[in-house]
């Protein structure tokens, strides 16, 4: 499983190099034309909630063989009944431009999933069983233009994303502790679901830690309406925590641009308004933290045929409006980003030990309450 995991890392880290390189060199008119979809919208038909008492319908469950969430780099091991339940969105995997939103069969799609659960969700499972649905994900080029059929694309995937929480929370039962985590889309989504399901429940009550990464969320105009606060303690529960990484020197204008244009989920212009900012090293906002303080980045081999955890080689700042700068680009890592030292495909690989402790004393005060 190892060897696959890494091939595909080298897939997907290919994709990642080619995508950066053709936006540096034609600007965001030609990544539309390569990747924004040109077929019409097809409105499908909202999955059941029902559907997803099937097992196939879901990347990762407890009960799942070969449950890529599992996966472990050498010296962990995922706990064999963990306390919490953790509730993981992917991020895009999706790239076909043929449709807005990737059919729930698509293997490529699908393998790709399983790749980020490996490297991104495998953090938490020494406190958590992990649930990570398929989903009817809008397509990479959905982020890429302002036409309307994007936000149909995202409002469909949202529509399967409430059908599985739904079944996930009958499966867990009502009691279980639930941790939330995310990235980049699956963020997006995780946000909207605080939200609508979260802000103002019952449920609210049983959340240990939300953790919306690779997605910015404004203090003033989205904080407000996700019904938890900003982690603020190292060990506080029923909070989120949010970052989005980048090397040195860093721009983040392309992120800034969108995050200016658009309206926060209170109904207030984002513009200007700073963004929640959790130093994944510390667990707490505004920190900063020498990479002798990290306790692993998890590092694919040369030959990607092993992933090893290395300590104490990349640190973490909160900078600016809200990001993380991890100060120069790190070894053996660092050549793989996006546009403006953005290391958002590692926002989770490159703090990985240090989320799993995160996770474990949030639950642990949770479970001390």
């Amino acid at each position: 499983m190892a060897r696959k995991f890494l091939y595909l890392v080298a897939f997907l880290i290919a994709m990642t190099i080619a995508a950066a390189f053709a936006y540096r060199l034609f600007g965001a008119q030609m990544m539309r034309a390569a990747l924004v979809p040109s077929a019409a919208f097809e409105a499908l038909p909202g999955v059941p909630s029902a559907r997803y008492a099937d097992a196939k319908m879901w990347i990762a469950r407890p009960d799942k063989p070969g449950n890529p969430a599992r996966w472990t780099p050498a010296g962990h091991q995922p706990a064999a009944d963990p306390q919490a339940a953790l509730f993981f969105l992917h991020p895009t995997s999706y790239l076909d431009r043929s449709r807005w939103n990737a059919p729930l069969d698509d293997a490529v799609a699908n393998e790709r999933a399983a790749l980020f659960l490996r490297g991104q969700a495998s953090a938490f499972n020494e406190s958590a069983a992990i649930w990570a649905p398929r989903y009817r994900q809008a397509t990479f080029g959905a982020f890429l233009t302002t036409q309307g059929e994007a936000q149909q694309a995202l409002d469909l995937a949202y529509g399967d994303v409430t059908a599985a929480f739904d079944e996930f929370l009958r499966e867990i039962g009502p009691d279980r502790p639930i941790i939330l985590a995310g990235h980049s889309q699956g963020a997006l989504h995780l946000m909207r679901l605080l939200q609508s399901r979260v802000a103002g429940q019952p449920i609210a009550r049983r959340i240990v830690a939300a953790y919306v990464v690779g997605w910015p969320i404004s203090r003033t105009a989205d904080l407000p309406a996700l019904g938890l606060p900003e982690c603020a303690n190292a060990d506080q529960s029923g909070c989120i925590l949010s970052w989005q990484s980048f090397a040195e020197p860093a721009d983040p204008s392309l992120i800034l641009e969108t995050f200016d244009a658009s309206t926060g989920l209170t109904g207030a212009a984002r513009r200007g308004t700073a963004m929640v900012c959790t130093n994944p090293i510390t667990g707490t906002p505004g920190a900063d933290a020498p990479a002798s303080t990290n306790r692993g980045t998890l590092f694919p081999n040369a030959d990607f045929k092993a992933a090893r955890i290395g300590a104490g080689q990349v640190g973490a700042r909160c900078s600016g409006r809200g990001f993380i700068l991890i100060g120069p680009p790190p070894a053996d890592i660092g050549q793989y980003v996006l546009p403006g030292n953005n290391y958002h495909v590692f926002d989770y690989s490159l703090f990985w030990a240090n989320v799993r402790a995160d996770a474990a004393r949030r639950l642990a005060n949770f479970s001390a309450r």
